[in-house]
C-alpha cells in the first residue's frame, strides 16, 4: 500500500517525564508486574520538562556506540518472522537474526546472549505500551548480575574479566513508518553520573534487578530517529564495562530513552507497535 503522507520530521520540542524522588527520600523501586497487596507500582513520581528533540534521519550514522550508547542501522534484510505474536516463533525466527547483527555491527564482538525481549503495543488492552519515562534499562550491578544468571559460573567469571555489554535492539512493527509515540534517546556523552539514579526493578518471579531513573539535566542532548520502518533497528547501549576504565574513550556506554508524544502526529495515525531484544554482548 502506497504512504500517502509523511511521518514528523524534523527537530521537535516536547515535555519529558523525569525522575521526582519518593517524598520520604527512601530508594526508589518499580514493580514490574502487579505489585504485592499493600505496596505502590513504584514509589517515585515524574517531572516534566521541555526538551529539544534532534531528528537524526538526515546524518544518522554521525553515531556510535562508544561516544553516545546509541546506534542506527538501516537497510536491515525482511525477517523471517512475520507476525511476532508467538513466543516460540519470535525466538527460533527472529532472536538468530538479532544476534547476527549484533555481531555485525559491534566489532571486536565475539560472543552474544540473548536473554529476554518485551513487545509494546499503543493500544489500551496491550499487556505493555510505549514506556514515557526516561530511563536506562540496566546498572553496572544489574549487568553483572545478568551475566551471572544466564551462563554458567565458570564461563561467567571468565567473561566477566573481559568487555561485557547490555544491548537492547529495538525496531518497530508497524507496516508504515513510525509516527505515534516515537523513541527519543540521549547521548551518553552528556549523561551525568548526578543524572542516574538507581531503581530496584522487582519482578514477580521474586527476581530483583536494576533499572535509572534520570534527573533533568539541561545539559542532556536528545534525539530521535524519525519515521522509523520495520527495516532499520536502534541499538541501545545500557551498560559497556568499558566505560568505567580510564582514558578507554567510551563516552559512559549508558543511554537514556522514553517514548515521547510528538504534537504533530495525525490524530488517526496507527498506534506505534515495537519489539526491544535485550542482550548480552562480550568481548573484544
Amino acid at each position: 500500500m502506497a504512504i500517502t503522507h509523511l511521518p514528523p520530521s524534523g527537530p521537535v520540542t516536547v515535555p519529558l517525564n523525569f525522575f521526582n524522588p519518593p517524598a520520604d527520600n527512601s530508594p526508589p523501586f518499580n514493580h514490574v508486574d502487579t505489585p504485592p497487596a499493600g505496596l505502590p507500582q513504584r514509589n517515585f513520581t515524574d517531572t516534566s520538562h521541555p526538551v529539544q528533540i534532534t531528528d537524526i534521519r538526515p546524518n544518522p550514522h554521525q553515531f556510535t556506540l562508544d561516544h553516545d550508547a546509541f546506534a542506527a542501522i538501516l537497510s536491515v534484510p525482511p525477517s523471517a518472522e512475520q507476525s511476532f505474536t508467538s513466543p516460540d516463533s519470535i525466538l527460533q525466527n527472529y532472536y538468530p537474526e538479532v544476534e547476527q547483527l549484533l555481531l555485525n555491527h559491534i566489532p571486536g564482538s565475539t560472543k552474544v546472549v540473548l536473554f529476554d525481549h518485551t513487545i509494546r503495543r499503543a493500544d489500551p488492552n496491550a499487556s505493555r505500551a510505549p514506556v514515557q519515562r526516561v530511563h536506562i534499562d540496566q546498572t553496572p550491578s544489574s549487568a553483572e548480575k545478568r551475566v551471572r544468571r544466564h551462563l554458567p559460573a565458570d564461563e561467567a567469571e571468565k567473561l566477566l574479566k573481559g568487555r561485557y555489554r547490555i544491548v537492547n535492539v529495538w525496531r518497530p512493527l508497524n507496516k508504515n513508518p513510525v509516527e505515534s509515540f516515537p523513541l527519543a534517546f540521549a547521548s551518553s556523552a552528556t549523561l551525568e553520573d548526578e543524572d542516574v539514579v538507581p531503581v530496584e526493578h522487582r519482578y514477580q518471579s521474586g527476581y530483583t534487578g536494576q533499572t535509572a531513573a534520570i534527573k533533568y539535566n539541561p545539559g542532556q542532548k536528545w534525539y530521535y530517529l524519525s519515521g522509523m520502518t520495520g527495516n532499520e533497528r536502534l541499538l541501545l547501549e545500557c551498560f559497556d564495562s568499558e566505560a568505567a576504565k580510564e582514558g578507554s574513550g567510551v563516552k559512559g556506554g549508558r543511554v537514556a530513552h522514553t517514548a515521547f508524544e510528538d504534537p504533530r502526529t495525525r490524530p488517526d495515525a496507527e498506534g506505534r507497535e515495537s519489539i526491544e531484544v535485550r542482550a548480552l554482548v562480550f568481548g573484544p
